[in-house]
């Protein structure tokens, strides 16, 4: 073979041999960035020891119990409701915790949203807020006889308080009760200043949020931290593969669309070519198929990062190289609903309307579309996007209410988060804390604007196929989080010293 020959084979060589060197040291690379991946040291704000609560589960336990048969239940229709619910709630709520009610002052906003002032010893401080909700949603009425015991019947059975509200959020707003409650028997009084907001409509209007958010504002005050129901801890995290405490920096925004087609009227013994209903169809195809591309940042991305380090080896190798794997991370965590719903804004057709008769042509039919919408998104932007999607098709799309913006991302380098991280370390020794984003909505989206940080977390430790409990059948707190939350609230409200700063 002559030189002129042998030249294509050794240039092959050469640049064979490049891609295998150029591959041993990218895997060299992501192999050391993967051993050097660390658990983040949380700066954590040096905090007093937590004066003891004398916890008597049993008894904390009947009074949610008690609480859970006042039936404060949220409806679409606001005239279904039955105030005297509320009324009967607040009174029962006076009698219980006498200490907390002499020690600080109540006040009714936007209706039957309460809130509660406990003046610090030092008015440099600013306050912390600690939300919890009254009301509850209904529970299906086809369900009913799948519940073991009565939705409204608050019993405490088997190791657990059973009903509607027993983890959303009565069982906050219990375990902050009874925190506030042991606290002020023994004559304590917090550094700074405890707020507690507990909304009486969260599940529909919002009303009572945003009326203490409102009073708050016309009073000059500006939190600290709020914290309000949220994310928890899951005790069989898919990355850890063992307990993770998710503390929620931001929450999704919100908006429903009502999309309707016109067609013509008439009896269905001879249809036109196209229906109100078939184009309805068409569009709602339409819509799902220009879904919001998954994006792996934000939030998510950086609750990941902070769980890396947790994780098995394999699990750990892509998450401290999501530079370069973040479209197959998105791709993994897309296959679980809950994990695709943190990575993008979610399009999810909930209602229809159409004939009242199986044999009658409607001469309109609608679809309500419900989107929870990614920080960085928003509601005009789902608009434009739904609006592009039908174009061409004889449908007409309008908002349902205004909808609300995702709120803004509440920063994990604040000693208010190092405080919340140090309270949650307490009462779950060794489980890892990770910022994550709240995928459906809270009160405390009412509260950004009066306050420096805003976190939605609930130290209840559940596994992953608990949580369909949450608004399902068989809701339920067992009573060793009912303690832990409780413990917990008090640990909040112990309050932190700032080494001589104020926040």
């Amino acid at each position: 073979m002559s030189d002129t020959s042998r030249r294509p084979w050794r240039l092959a060589r050469r640049l064979a041999g490049g891609v295998v060197a150029a591959a041993l040291v990218l895997t060299t690379v992501l192999v050391a960035r993967t051993l050097m991946l660390k658990p983040q040291d949380v700066p954590v704000a040096a905090a007093p020891a937590t004066p003891a609560l004398s916890v008597n589960v049993a008894s904390a336990a009947a009074r949610l119990g008690a609480a859970i048969r006042f039936q404060t239940v949220s409806h679409q229709n606001p005239a279904e409701d039955d105030r005297s619910q509320w009324l009967a709630l607040h009174d029962w709520m006076a009698h219980t915790y006498p200490a907390l009610h002499a020690a600080a002052r109540r006040e009714a906003v936007g209706g039957d949203g309460l809130m509660w002032t406990w003046p610090g010893r030092n008015p440099a401080l600013k306050p912390l807020v600690l939300m919890a909700h009254q009301d509850v949603v209904p529970p299906s009425p086809e369900t009913l006889s799948e519940w073991t015991y009565p939705p409204f019947g608050g019993q405490v059975r088997d190791g657990f308080v059973w009903g509607r509200g027993a983890i959303d959020d009565k069982g906050s707003l219990v375990a902050l009760l009874e925190a506030g409650e042991a606290l002020a028997a023994r004559g304590f009084q917090p550094e700074r200043t405890v707020i507690i907001v507990s909304g009486h409509d969260e599940e529909t209007r919002g009303q009572g949020a945003q009326a203490a958010a409102a009073l708050l504002r016309q009073r000059g005050v500006r939190a600290w931290m709020v914290l309000d129901e949220g994310s928890a801890i899951i005790e069989d995290h898919p990355v850890t593969k063992g307990p993770a405490a998710l503390i929620a920096v931001a929450e999704k925004g919100y908006v429903t669309l009502k999309v309707t087609a016109r067609g013509d009227a008439g009896h269905s013994s001879a249809p036109p070519q196209s229906t109100a209903v078939s184009v309805l169809a068409r569009a709602i195809t339409a819509i799902e198929g220009q879904a919001w591309p998954l994006r792996y940042d934000g939030p998510s991305r950086e609750g990941l990062r902070a769980l890396a380090p947790h994780a098995p080896f394999m699990t750990r190798f892509f998450l401290a190289n999501d530079w370069l794997f973040g479209g197959l991370l998105a791709k993994q965590m897309s296959k679980n609903p809950a994990g695709a719903a943190g990575l993008h804004t979610t399009i999810a057709p909930t209602m229809l309307s159409g004939s009242p008769k199986e044999n009658v042509l409607p001469q309109t039919a609608s679809v309500w579309i419900n989107y929870r919408i990614a920080p960085g998104s928003s509601v005009q932007a789902v608009l434009a996007r739904t609006r592009k999607a039908v174009k061409g098709l004889p449908v007409a799309v309008e908002l349902e209410g205004a909808g609300r913006e995702p709120s803004p991302i509440s920063s994990t380098e604040t000693d208010a988060y190092a405080y919340l991280a140090d309270a949650v370390g307490e009462i779950a020794p060794g489980v890892p804390v990770a910022p994550s984003l709240m995928i459906a909505a809270s009160d405390s989206r009412y509260m950004t604007g009066v306050a420096d940080s805003v976190f939605r977390f609930a130290p209840n430790r559940f596994a992953m196929t608990e949580l369909g409990r949450i608004h399902g059948v068989n809701e339920r707190i067992s009573l060793d989080n009912l303690e832990r939350n409780i413990r917990f609230y008090g640990r909040l409200m112990v309050g932190e010293n700032q080494n001589g700063r104020t926040s």
